[in-house]
């Protein structure tokens, strides 16, 4: 391939910069809520994600987050996590969440949540301050989505996944503790909405889509196709790979 068809491969957000930084900030915000508020019988609790319990899920969650707010630390995670793969012949990104779990094992709820409360705001300024000259190049990581790599931009990553990340954890945190999502049209439903936006370019077919809820909305493309109703959270835990899918709906988009 020349230059211009790598760069035309590159997986790029398609939110706007503003918008996606507002997001940010308010995801970080609304998973330390989340948390904050549970019982205590309710950090060990198992998730959708089965190696971890909700205590283990935040754990990664705040790892992510100080990886994001320093460029120090996510290059000691990176190393160490590049060590654990070679190692153990594991993808990099299980090696990643693996070192944010253990490093973390013996941090308690309480401290848990004060560190997500006081390195999400962090988290959200490092993301937007990265460089777009450095947003625009490629991560360098191959990433797998339904077993297929893919190449994904540094602004992809920095823009739409950590985010989409931090709220699908939010998610299964709801789901294990039965403590429901709080759910807004402005916040939940963007998210959602670029959701939409990159499964029906993934899919590239005719659809009429429906999701309910506050996050929810209408989407239609072309004539005939599927036509689908449901809850606007449980379609993106299904297009996560948590659930059964078919169809349209067994098209992946990345979390």
């Amino acid at each position: 391939m020349n230059g211009s068809s790598n760069r035309a491969a590159l997986r790029r957000p398609a939110l706007d910069r503003s918008t996606a930084m507002t997001l940010a900030a308010d995801e970080y915000a609304a998973y330390t809520a989340a948390v904050a508020g549970l019982e205590p019988s309710a950090w060990t609790r198992p998730t959708a994600c089965t190696l971890w319990d909700v205590r283990q899920m935040t754990a990664h969650v705040v790892g992510m987050a100080e990886m994001a707010a320093g460029v120090r630390e996510g290059i000691r995670q990176r190393r160490i996590a590049g060590r654990d793969a070679a190692a153990q012949r594991i993808a990099f990104i299980d090696a990643l969440t693996d070192v944010q779990v253990r490093e973390r094992a013996d941090h308690d709820a309480r401290r848990l949540t004060d560190d997500l409360r006081r390195v999400g705001p962090r988290a959200a300024r490092g993301r937007r301050m990265t460089p777009g000259l450095l947003r625009r190049r490629d991560i360098g990581v191959p990433q797998d989505v339904a077993g297929v790599p893919e190449s994904w931009s540094l602004g992809y990553l920095v823009d739409v996944i950590l985010t989409r990340d931090t709220w699908m954890h939010r998610s299964d945190v709801a789901e294990a503790t039965g403590v429901p999502m709080t759910l807004t049209a402005e916040h939940d439903g963007r998210i959602v909405a670029d959701v939409v936006a990159e499964w029906a370019s993934r899919h590239g077919r005719p659809y009429r889509l429906t999701l309910t809820g506050p996050a929810g909305g209408a989407w239609s493309a072309g004539e005939g196709g599927e036509e689908l109703e449901l809850d606007a959270v449980q379609f993106c835990r299904v297009l996560s790979g948590r659930g059964e899918a078919s169809g349209l709906l067994a098209t992946a988009v990345p979390f």
